[in-house]
């Protein structure tokens, strides 16, 4: 029997592409909608009974709306809790994994929470999360959670486009945290800021690939750009598994020289498509 997969909204875009699994989308309300009115989330899965000894996931992408995604794929698994059934859960996009070390006092830890939350209190089994900003960070061994890189579908798209003789690097420690491609050196100071260190590295010519998990302002990656192309790179091409933020997209699009992107989060400038990353980590 194929496992079946569960989508929330914000994934439903990769469902033309997993049609090797049976799917299921959320019921709408008698209106066509998933909201009721005031904007409350409306959630119901039908033939729930049907449900039971299956393998069941459920597959949500945490943008474009953070906080109404959180709410639909809480009312889904509490469905299935209800009826005594432990999914598997698999996120293109982990939201709010920004947040996911305590600075200051006063703050959370948001990534860890939700994981938490989704094996202790919903009985998740096993948690699938591609290219998450807290890949590799120490408090992730307590949890059963696998990451997943795109990584290697991003560079295989621009070898594709521009050869074998590409230099790929990582904008910050973070990245060379999470791919083991080393590159500059940025360091993040707290939620919101980051110091930049410029590395020694001079590029003589030649393509340059820059590689991160998530766009947002394009800050960084605009430093990265100037001082790729003052050092001597020929062509800048950015690298991104995440675009939640469409101004940053767009900001990086008018600098590089091409973006690759993927669609863990539906966006019409992504241009590589991770069906198939998904579908392979499920087998």
């Amino acid at each position: 029997m194929r496992p079946l997969i569960i989508f929330t909204s914000a994934a439903e875009h990769l469902a033309k592409n997993l049609e090797s699994f049976e799917l299921i989308f959320p019921e709408k309300n008698k209106e066509g909608k998933r909201f009721f009115p005031d904007g409350e989330v409306y959630m119901r899965l039908s033939g729930i009974n049907s449900f039971k000894n299956r393998r069941i996931i459920v597959l949500h992408s945490g943008a474009p709306n953070p906080n109404n995604g959180l709410m639909e794929l809480d009312l889904i698994l509490q469905i299935l809790k209800d009826h005594k059934i432990r999914p598997e859960l698999f996120f293109t996009y982990f939201p709010y994994s920004r947040q996911d070390k305590v600075f200051q006092r006063g703050e959370t830890n948001a990534a860890e929470n939700l994981i938490k939350k989704a094996v202790k209190y919903y009985k998740v089994r096993k948690i699938y999360a591609i290219d998450p900003h807290f890949g590799k960070m120490p408090w992730l061994k307590k949890y059963p959670v696998i990451s997943v890189s795109a990584a290697h579908l991003l560079m295989q798209k621009a070898r594709e486009d521009f050869g074998q003789d590409i230099l790929f690097l990582s904008p910050d420690r973070g990245g060379k945290r999470r791919t083991g491609i080393s590159g500059l050196n940025k360091k993040r100071i707290d939620s919101f800021g980051v110091d930049f260190y410029p590395s020694q590295i001079i590029f003589r010519g030649g393509v340059i690939g820059v590689i991160d998990d998530i766009l947002a302002t394009g800050g960084t990656l605009s430093k990265f750009y100037d001082y790729a192309s003052a050092s001597g790179a020929s062509k800048v091409i950015a690298l991104i598994t995440h675009a939640p933020f469409k101004a940053g997209v767009k900001r990086v699009k008018n600098k590089f020289f091409k973006l690759y992107l993927t669609n863990t989060v539906k966006i019409k400038e992504a241009n590589v498509d991770i069906s198939r990353l998904i579908a392979d980590n499920l087998k």
